[in-house]
Protein backbone atom coordinates (compact mmCIF):
# COMPACT_ATOMS: atom_id res chain seq x y z
CA UNK A 1 0.00 0.00 0.00
CA UNK A 2 2.84 2.37 0.86
CA UNK A 3 4.49 1.58 -2.47
CA UNK A 4 1.24 2.35 -4.27
CA UNK A 5 0.86 5.70 -2.51
CA UNK A 6 4.49 6.58 -3.23
CA UNK A 7 4.14 5.65 -6.90
CA UNK A 8 0.98 7.76 -7.19
CA UNK A 9 2.74 10.71 -5.55
CA UNK A 10 5.72 10.40 -7.93
CA UNK A 11 3.42 10.27 -10.95
CA UNK A 12 1.58 13.36 -9.70
CA UNK A 13 4.87 15.23 -9.17
CA UNK A 14 6.13 14.40 -12.65
CA UNK A 15 2.78 15.37 -14.18
CA UNK A 16 2.90 18.69 -12.32
CA UNK A 17 6.42 19.32 -13.55
CA UNK A 18 5.30 18.64 -17.10
CA UNK A 19 2.49 21.18 -16.70
CA UNK A 20 4.91 23.78 -15.35
CA UNK A 21 7.16 23.31 -18.38
CA UNK A 22 4.27 23.75 -20.85
CA UNK A 23 2.15 26.44 -19.23
CA UNK A 24 0.59 27.58 -22.51
CA UNK A 25 -2.51 25.33 -22.50
CA UNK A 26 -4.53 24.10 -19.53
CA UNK A 27 -6.54 20.95 -20.28
CA UNK A 28 -9.94 20.76 -18.58
CA UNK A 29 -11.21 17.21 -18.10
CA UNK A 30 -14.95 16.55 -17.83
CA UNK A 31 -17.33 13.62 -18.23
CA UNK A 32 -19.66 15.13 -20.81
CA UNK A 33 -22.54 12.97 -19.58
CA UNK A 34 -24.05 14.70 -16.56
CA UNK A 35 -26.47 17.46 -17.55
CA UNK A 36 -26.96 20.22 -16.62
CA UNK A 37 -23.40 20.29 -15.24
CA UNK A 38 -21.76 18.93 -18.39
CA UNK A 39 -22.93 17.18 -21.56
CA UNK A 40 -22.17 16.91 -25.27
CA UNK A 41 -24.40 19.01 -27.50
CA UNK A 42 -25.59 18.15 -31.02
CA UNK A 43 -22.22 19.22 -32.41
CA UNK A 44 -20.39 16.84 -30.10
CA UNK A 45 -18.97 19.75 -28.08
CA UNK A 46 -18.83 20.03 -24.29
CA UNK A 47 -21.75 22.14 -23.09
CA UNK A 48 -23.60 22.98 -19.89
CA UNK A 49 -23.06 24.88 -16.65
CA UNK A 50 -19.43 23.81 -16.28
CA UNK A 51 -18.54 24.61 -19.89
CA UNK A 52 -19.70 28.21 -19.44
CA UNK A 53 -18.11 28.41 -16.00
CA UNK A 54 -14.81 26.84 -17.10
CA UNK A 55 -14.44 29.19 -20.07
CA UNK A 56 -15.10 32.21 -17.85
CA UNK A 57 -12.65 31.04 -15.17
CA UNK A 58 -9.96 30.54 -17.79
CA UNK A 59 -10.60 34.02 -19.20
CA UNK A 60 -10.37 35.63 -15.76
CA UNK A 61 -7.22 33.66 -14.91
CA UNK A 62 -5.74 34.61 -18.31
CA UNK A 63 -5.25 30.96 -19.21
CA UNK A 64 -5.65 29.27 -22.57
CA UNK A 65 -7.80 26.20 -22.00
CA UNK A 66 -8.97 23.21 -24.01
CA UNK A 67 -11.62 20.62 -23.15
CA UNK A 68 -11.09 16.87 -22.81
CA UNK A 69 -13.73 14.22 -22.04
CA UNK A 70 -13.06 11.19 -19.86
CA UNK A 71 -15.16 8.41 -18.33
CA UNK A 72 -16.12 9.11 -14.72
CA UNK A 73 -14.63 5.93 -13.25
CA UNK A 74 -11.10 6.86 -14.34
CA UNK A 75 -11.33 10.64 -14.13
CA UNK A 76 -9.10 11.02 -11.04
CA UNK A 77 -6.38 8.54 -12.12
CA UNK A 78 -6.09 10.26 -15.50
CA UNK A 79 -5.71 13.66 -13.81
CA UNK A 80 -2.94 12.29 -11.60
CA UNK A 81 -1.16 10.69 -14.55
CA UNK A 82 -1.17 13.97 -16.50
CA UNK A 83 -3.75 13.34 -19.24
CA UNK A 84 -5.29 16.71 -18.33
CA UNK A 85 -4.68 19.39 -15.72
CA UNK A 86 -8.07 20.07 -14.11
CA UNK A 87 -11.23 18.09 -13.39
CA UNK A 88 -14.42 20.11 -13.86
CA UNK A 89 -17.11 17.46 -13.77
CA UNK A 90 -19.64 18.05 -11.01
CA UNK A 91 -17.20 16.53 -8.53
CA UNK A 92 -18.13 17.04 -4.89
CA UNK A 93 -15.34 17.84 -2.47
CA UNK A 94 -14.86 14.92 -0.05
CA UNK A 95 -12.15 13.96 2.43
CA UNK A 96 -11.50 10.69 0.59
CA UNK A 97 -10.88 12.42 -2.74
CA UNK A 98 -8.88 15.16 -1.07
CA UNK A 99 -6.35 12.56 0.03
CA UNK A 100 -5.49 11.88 -3.62
CA UNK A 101 -5.97 15.25 -5.34
CA UNK A 102 -6.40 18.89 -4.38
CA UNK A 103 -9.55 20.97 -4.80
CA UNK A 104 -10.22 24.58 -5.66
CA UNK A 105 -12.62 26.69 -3.64
CA UNK A 106 -16.15 25.35 -4.23
CA UNK A 107 -18.10 26.85 -7.12
CA UNK A 108 -21.42 25.44 -5.88
CA UNK A 109 -22.80 24.97 -2.40
CA UNK A 110 -23.42 21.38 -1.23
CA UNK A 111 -26.10 20.32 -3.70
CA UNK A 112 -29.07 18.27 -2.51
CA UNK A 113 -29.25 14.69 -3.71
CA UNK A 114 -32.66 13.17 -4.33
CA UNK A 115 -34.31 9.79 -4.79
CA UNK A 116 -36.36 9.04 -7.90
CA UNK A 117 -38.65 6.01 -8.06
CA UNK A 118 -41.68 4.61 -9.86
CA UNK A 119 -43.92 4.92 -6.77
CA UNK A 120 -44.01 6.63 -3.38
CA UNK A 121 -44.05 3.41 -1.37
CA UNK A 122 -40.51 2.17 -2.08
CA UNK A 123 -38.20 1.19 0.78
CA UNK A 124 -35.39 3.76 0.63
CA UNK A 125 -33.77 2.49 3.84
CA UNK A 126 -33.59 -1.20 3.04
CA UNK A 127 -34.39 -1.59 -0.65
CA UNK A 128 -32.20 -1.73 -3.76
CA UNK A 129 -30.90 1.75 -4.63
CA UNK A 130 -29.08 2.53 -7.87
CA UNK A 131 -26.28 5.11 -8.11
CA UNK A 132 -23.41 5.96 -10.41
CA UNK A 133 -20.21 4.26 -9.28
CA UNK A 134 -17.55 6.40 -7.65
CA UNK A 135 -20.01 9.11 -6.59
CA UNK A 136 -20.86 10.49 -3.17
CA UNK A 137 -24.35 9.08 -3.66
CA UNK A 138 -22.97 5.54 -4.09
CA UNK A 139 -20.94 5.92 -0.89
CA UNK A 140 -24.00 7.23 0.95
CA UNK A 141 -26.16 4.29 -0.14
CA UNK A 142 -23.44 1.78 0.75
CA UNK A 143 -23.30 3.16 4.30
CA UNK A 144 -27.07 3.49 4.71
CA UNK A 145 -28.05 -0.16 5.00
CA UNK A 146 -29.79 -0.27 1.63
CA UNK A 147 -28.49 -2.52 -1.16
CA UNK A 148 -26.31 -0.53 -3.56
CA UNK A 149 -26.54 -1.24 -7.28
CA UNK A 150 -23.77 0.64 -9.11
CA UNK A 151 -23.62 1.68 -12.75
CA UNK A 152 -20.96 3.35 -14.88
CA UNK A 153 -23.22 6.17 -16.07
CA UNK A 154 -26.10 8.14 -14.51
CA UNK A 155 -28.38 7.17 -17.40
CA UNK A 156 -27.91 3.49 -16.57
CA UNK A 157 -28.79 4.09 -12.93
CA UNK A 158 -32.09 5.72 -13.93
CA UNK A 159 -32.78 2.94 -16.44
CA UNK A 160 -32.34 0.40 -13.62
CA UNK A 161 -35.39 1.90 -11.89
CA UNK A 162 -37.40 1.91 -15.11
CA UNK A 163 -36.69 -1.75 -15.85
CA UNK A 164 -37.26 -2.95 -12.28
CA UNK A 165 -33.67 -3.72 -11.30
CA UNK A 166 -33.70 -1.07 -8.56
CA UNK A 167 -36.36 0.40 -6.31
CA UNK A 168 -34.97 3.94 -6.63
CA UNK A 169 -31.99 5.92 -7.84
CA UNK A 170 -30.02 8.48 -5.82
CA UNK A 171 -28.23 11.30 -7.65
CA UNK A 172 -27.86 15.07 -7.70
CA UNK A 173 -31.33 16.61 -7.60
CA UNK A 174 -30.36 19.05 -10.35
CA UNK A 175 -29.78 16.04 -12.60
CA UNK A 176 -32.82 13.99 -11.60
CA UNK A 177 -35.49 16.71 -11.41
CA UNK A 178 -35.72 17.39 -15.19
CA UNK A 179 -35.85 13.63 -15.82
CA UNK A 180 -38.70 13.17 -13.33
CA UNK A 181 -40.55 16.18 -14.78
CA UNK A 182 -40.40 14.73 -18.29
CA UNK A 183 -41.25 11.10 -17.43
CA UNK A 184 -44.71 10.50 -15.99
CA UNK A 185 -43.62 7.14 -14.55
CA UNK A 186 -40.89 8.68 -12.39
CA UNK A 187 -41.13 11.03 -9.43
CA UNK A 188 -39.01 12.49 -6.64
CA UNK A 189 -39.63 10.50 -3.44
CA UNK A 190 -38.51 10.83 0.16
CA UNK A 191 -36.47 13.70 1.53
CA UNK A 192 -33.47 15.41 -0.04
CA UNK A 193 -30.03 14.36 1.21
CA UNK A 194 -27.11 16.77 1.66
CA UNK A 195 -23.75 15.10 0.98
CA UNK A 196 -20.25 16.49 0.49
CA UNK A 197 -18.76 19.95 0.71
CA UNK A 198 -19.87 21.54 -2.52
CA UNK A 199 -18.44 21.09 -6.02
CA UNK A 200 -14.94 22.24 -6.93
CA UNK A 201 -12.20 21.89 -9.51
CA UNK A 202 -9.93 18.88 -9.01
CA UNK A 203 -6.21 19.50 -9.46
CA UNK A 204 -2.97 17.64 -8.81
CA UNK A 205 -1.56 18.46 -5.40
CA UNK A 206 1.67 19.62 -7.07
CA UNK A 207 -0.12 22.34 -9.07
CA UNK A 208 -0.45 24.95 -6.34
CA UNK A 209 0.14 27.88 -8.69
CA UNK A 210 -2.66 26.77 -11.01
CA UNK A 211 -4.99 26.22 -8.04
CA UNK A 212 -4.30 29.76 -6.80
CA UNK A 213 -5.21 31.22 -10.20
CA UNK A 214 -8.50 29.36 -10.35
CA UNK A 215 -9.31 30.17 -6.72
CA UNK A 216 -8.85 33.87 -7.48
CA UNK A 217 -11.09 33.58 -10.54
CA UNK A 218 -13.81 31.75 -8.57
CA UNK A 219 -13.68 34.37 -5.82
CA UNK A 220 -13.99 37.18 -8.35
CA UNK A 221 -17.12 35.56 -9.82
CA UNK A 222 -18.59 35.20 -6.34
CA UNK A 223 -17.79 38.84 -5.56
CA UNK A 224 -19.43 40.32 -8.67
CA UNK A 225 -22.47 38.03 -8.57
CA UNK A 226 -21.78 36.37 -11.93
CA UNK A 227 -21.39 32.91 -10.38
CA UNK A 228 -24.82 33.14 -8.75
CA UNK A 229 -26.32 34.19 -12.10
CA UNK A 230 -24.88 31.08 -13.74
CA UNK A 231 -26.18 28.88 -10.93
CA UNK A 232 -29.66 30.40 -11.24
CA UNK A 233 -29.59 29.86 -15.01
CA UNK A 234 -28.29 26.29 -15.09
CA UNK A 235 -29.06 24.89 -11.61
CA UNK A 236 -32.39 26.47 -10.62
CA UNK A 237 -33.26 25.92 -6.99
CA UNK A 238 -29.66 25.38 -5.89
CA UNK A 239 -28.24 27.35 -2.97
CA UNK A 240 -26.46 30.57 -3.90
CA UNK A 241 -23.30 32.17 -2.52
Amino acid sequence: MKKLILTTALVALSAGAAFAESHSVVRLGTEGAYPPYNFLNDKGEVDGFERVLGDELCARAELTCEWVTNDWDSIIPNLVSGNYDVIIAGMSITEERDQVIDFSDPYTQPDPSAFVAMSDGVDLAGGVIAAQSGTIQAAYVAASGATLLEFATPEESVAAVKNGEADAVLADKAYLLPIADEDAELSIVGEDVLIGGGVGLGLRESDGELKAKFDAAIQSMKADGSLNKLIEEWLPGSALF
